[in-house]
């Protein structure tokens, strides 16, 4: 008889009453089916996480029957690890999700790390990812571009940005173009600064199959041929969660007015 390949799931619970033993009940449980844990770890206040192996699916029902008629937890999620799902047990909590547009996800400042976490393991995907990353000036958006590019092991160039000194490039060396390149533009200085030869080339890295970052989507947008329905994921960065995210001074002021550093 053929063995089946093993397969990760993932287990969540939500724990009513957290008494004593309570892990180690469900750990001998899972070691009776011979499934294997992987990672564990808490996702929430009353929330625990783990990334279990097995070579057997029908094992993974049995795990939910037996489960189900535990008292103190109720099964919360169960099923092959979704990308959202490995994160959660890395950092020990979910990534915050707009509930109407589901490709908006939101971060604060002290979530750096989960944030670069999660940008790379988008940027490892093949082919064309587009992510916007909104957020007021000196919040990160730069600094968790180019980590999320290190981490996810792809050389990273920008295309427009004020970073350190304005740049709007309006050519690539050869080298630069490739599928292994992450390209980083500013939404403002790209539509509201470019030149003819800049906007002749984002055409190009638009339509070229590698990553895109986009700081200031929305006015990347606005001002563009572009729409917000291009985007595969909207990234919200925060100072802290009530921060309002606004290109008020752009709007009303200018460009010059609006400190992109």
């Amino acid at each position: 008889m053929q063995m089946e390949a093993k397969k990760e799931w993932y287990l969540e619970y939500e724990i009513s009453r957290n008494r004593p033993g309570l892990l180690g009940d469900v750990s001998s449980i899972l070691g009776m089916l011979n499934i294997n844990i992987l990672t564990i770890n808490g996702v929430d206040t009353m929330r625990r996480g783990m990334l279990l192996l097995t070579d057997d699916d029908e094992k993974i029902e049995v795990l939910r029957n037996v489960v189900q008629k535990m008292d103190n937890i109720t099964i919360t999620r169960l099923r092959p690890p979704t990308m959202l799902d490995r994160l959660a047990v890395r950092h020990g909590r979910y990534i915050e999700r707009d509930s109407e547009d589901k490709k908006t996800f939101r971060f604060v400042r002290d979530e750096l790390g989960l944030l670069v976490d999660f940008m790379a393991e988008i940027l490892k995907k093949e082919g064309h990812q587009l992510i916007g990353i909104r957020g007021m000036p000196r919040v990160g958006k730069t600094e968790s571009m180019i980590a999320a590019s290190v981490s996810a092991n792809k050389r990273w160039t920008f295309i427009s940005s004020t970073l350190l000194r304005q740049t709007v490039r309006s050519s690539l060396a050869i080298d630069e173009l490739s599928t292994d390149h992450v390209y980083l533009i500013d939404g403002i200085v790209s539509t509201l600064r470019s030149t003819e030869k800049h906007y002749s080339l984002l055409r190009e890295i638009m339509n070229f199959p590698a990553a895109k970052i986009i700081e200031h989507p929305d006015i990347f947008a606005r001002e563009s041929e572009y729409e917000m329905s291009d985007f595969h994921y909207i990234i919200e960065l925060r100072h802290h969660p009530d921060e309002e995210i606004t290109y008020e001074l752009i709007n009303n002021r200018g460009f010059d007015n609006f400190d992109m550093n």
